[in-house]
């Protein structure tokens, strides 16, 4: 679906001046202060994620929970449900946009736009879907602190930190509302290598090592690392189980015939780019930390002169923001989804909140599961935090929070959302409190789950990074 479209059928032509004074109008019916509420779910951690295994490969979820107690950090990454659950009976203001759904700060990071410039965005769309605009920002803070706690920075620098990330998201989503047009925001974006002369070396020096290692992130990099020459001279995959792995012809043939109809339904340009190309291979890939578990594949293609393209099909589910959340998606999502299944939510997520997205993303369905397709590793250069100074972690935290801004002024309600928040601490203060109680919670769900893997009533894989 159309960017331009689903904005259209999410909500009424924005009024600027209007939607600011029906924000304010808003703090009647939910306290600014009432945000700092946390009501948890009566349901457990360990339930809402053993619940979450149910559809998975089964074979897989001793690995995601053995990422997932790697540490405190990697336990938060991965229970985006459980946060998802925890939100949904806590006030809110209701005020409606597209949100990421998983906006932690590792979720931010370095890809190559179509015209191969290096963009720093979110990059993460899994769980996109419409949902109130306060779930994406307490994400991302709350990642902040649980963060900074992992790495064991002084308290009161995560404090300074946090209260900067705040005004951050506050003053960049005031300034783009009253100073930008909507064709204005909807162009903006940002390129690392064009403020190397205005951040911190600290930070300078994070820019030039993630712009260099995204660089090198294509597809025939990735062909090089995973790839050997078979003996008829066909390029076959080199598999490392169960992290990368061949798959059973009764997978493999509905796969194909998913990709079949991907090719039919992207744009023409994209069509005859890929009409040059011959699959060779199709492999199970395990990706990330609560992802680890659902159906992902990839595609190995070869084109003219033997160039290499990496495809990679994801399984797309519904989003934890429905699902845990409770939150019912807008009838025009919802009859979208219905047609095209939950990759097209997954696709149109990502199309809205980035300010350039990869041009071979593409949904289809096969066999009951839903997908969702894109380039793999085209110069995708995740930020490594492990390591930083605090003071640089907090500098790259206030990015994340204005790129946030960034994504969330492109849905129509922007405005009332600004009329809300308004200029006053009063709505950061509590989106703080909430969020400095929220990683207690989680702390406490990431040490209930390691007591469930000691009692043996979940299993755990012995390598996380296999």
């Amino acid at each position: 679906m159309p960017q331009k479209v689903l904005r259209d059928r999410l909500i009424d032509l924005e009024v600027p001046g209007e939607d600011v004074a029906r924000g304010r109008a808003l703090r009647k019916t939910v306290s600014r202060r009432a945000l700092a509420q946390l009501s948890p779910s009566p349901r457990t951690a360990t339930e809402i994620l053993v619940e979450q295994n149910a559809n998975r490969l089964r074979e897989l979820v001793p690995l995601r929970f053995a990422r997932m107690l790697a540490d405190p950090f990697a336990f938060y990454r991965g229970s985006a449900a459980v946060m998802a659950a925890d939100l949904a009976a806590n006030p809110s203001t209701g005020i409606e946009i597209m949100c990421c759904g998983d906006a932690h700060v590792s979720n931010f990071g370095m890809y190559a736009a179509p015209d191969r410039s290096i963009v720093f965005d979110l990059n993460d769309f899994d769980e996109a879907a419409v949902a109130p605009a306060e779930w994406d920002l307490k994400r991302l803070i709350t990642s902040a602190i649980v963060g900074g706690r992992h790495a064991e920075y002084p308290t009161k620098a995560i404090r300074s930190y946090v209260e900067d990330a705040l005004v951050g998201y506050q003053t960049s989503l005031t300034a783009m509302l009253e100073n930008m047009n909507v064709m204005d925001r909807y162009y903006l974006r940002v390129e690392p290598e064009r403020y190397v002369g205005k951040v911190s070396k600290g930070l300078l020096g994070v820019i030039q090592k993630t712009t260099a290692r995204a660089r090198t992130r294509t597809s025939a990099q990735v062909f090089k690392q995973i790839m050997k020459i078979g003996p008829d001279g066909t390029p076959r995959l080199r598999e490392q189980p169960p992290v990368l792995q061949h798959v059973d012809e009764e997978v493999e043939a509905p796969l194909v015939e998913a990709v079949q109809e991907y090719l039919a339904a992207v744009p023409a340009d994209v069509a005859l780019l890929l009409s040059h190309f011959r699959p060779t291979d199709l492999a199970l890939r395990v990706v990330g930390v609560g992802s680890v578990g659902t159906r992902c594949y990839l595609v190995i293609l070869v084109g003219p002169n033997d160039t290499p393209l990496i495809l990679q099909i994801k399984e797309a589910t519904r989003s934890v923001l429905e699902e845990y959340g409770g939150w019912r998606q807008p009838a025009a999502m919802a009859a979208a989804i219905e047609a095209k299944g939950q990759g097209v939510r997954v696709t149109d997520g990502q199309q809205i909140l980035q300010a350039m997205s990869d041009v071979f993303l593409g949904t289809t369905r096969k066999d009951g599961r839903d997908y969702y397709i894109r380039q793999f590793h085209d110069m995708k250069g995740t930020v490594e935090t492990e390591g930083m100074s605090a003071s640089t972690f907090g500098e790259y935290v206030s990015a994340c929070a204005v790129l946030l801004a960034r994504a969330h002024s492109q849905s129509a309600n922007a405005s009332i959302l600004r009329g809300y928040v308004g200029t006053a601490n009063t709505a950061h203060d509590a989106i703080a409190e909430w969020s400095y109680t929220y990683a207690d919670k989680s702390l406490d769900d990431f040490h209930q789950l390691r007591a469930a893997a000691k009692a043996g009533d979940i299993e755990v894989a012995d390598d996380p990074l296999r």
